[in-house]
């Protein structure tokens, strides 16, 4: 069995592990004393805007429509959040922090718990849901060319592959297999695959189960024999 390649170096502004998403956005939550009041109100602002984005995409998200979504006044919204690239910019972090926190503490097979194949099966299954769920949110906030494999989220996700890949296939390049494992749950393809193709979601999925399968050497499993948390899409 041929020895595992080296990792790819990094470059110089990433060294060492990557760290859970911080996007510091300004707001009443980076400060250590906030109080209990805040944390609600701004908690029930983030809650109002997710429902506008789900139900009119992010393009037709303001500050006053989340002001009237939440009953408060616009100028809660600005204070809170600056602009509407502050509020798009909180709302990101919400799901980010959401999705860490399964994959870190949840319940397996997308948390800890489950063989390395079983939990890549489920991230690439809930990525997949939540991309389609917050697809406008996703492209919106989407980092420039030079900065999508440098930005911290992106970053954290695809540390979390690696880890997972050189568990489950030891002899393979884990650091390159990530990206292109990745590349298959980039928010932009999900959108040319659903939205401009029409495939459905479905399809989508069983192609990550196909690929996940290829990469590690295993079988792909049967529909009947999917836990729940790596259910088929809405």
């Amino acid at each position: 069995m041929p020895a595992a390649p080296p990792p790819l170096p990094q470059p110089q502004e990433n060294a060492g592990p990557p760290e859970l998403l911080q996007l510091g956005t300004g707001t009443d939550e980076d400060e250590p004393c906030l109080r209990a009041d805040a944390a609600r109100n701004r908690a029930r602002l983030l809650e109002a805007a997710e429902r506008l984005v789900a139900e009119h995409g992010a393009g037709a998200l303001t500050m006053e429509a989340v002001a009237a979504a939440a009953c408060v006044g616009k100028g809660t919204v600005f204070r809170r959040f600056g602009d509407r690239t502050g509020l798009l910019a909180a709302l990101l972090d919400h799901s980010e922090r959401k999705f860490q926190a399964a994959l870190l503490s949840g319940p397996p097979p997308l948390g800890p718990g489950a063989p390395p194949v079983e939990r890549l099966r489920a991230f690439g299954c809930a990525l997949l849901r939540r991309s389609i769920d917050e697809l406008d949110l996703l492209l919106a906030g989407e980092p420039s060319a030079e900065r999508r494999h440098t930005f911290p989220p992106r970053r954290f996700l695809r540390h979390h592959v690696a880890l997972l890949l050189r568990e489950a296939v030891p002899d393979a390049d884990s650091e390159l297999l990530s990206h292109t494992l990745m590349a298959y749950l980039d928010a932009a393809l999900i959108h040319h695959l659903t939205r401009q193709c029409g495939l459905p979601a479905e399809r989508v999925r069983e192609g990550w189960l196909d690929l996940v399968a290829r990469v590690t050497r295993t079988d792909t499993p049967d529909p009947g024999s999917v836990p729940p948390a790596v259910a088929p899409l809405a």
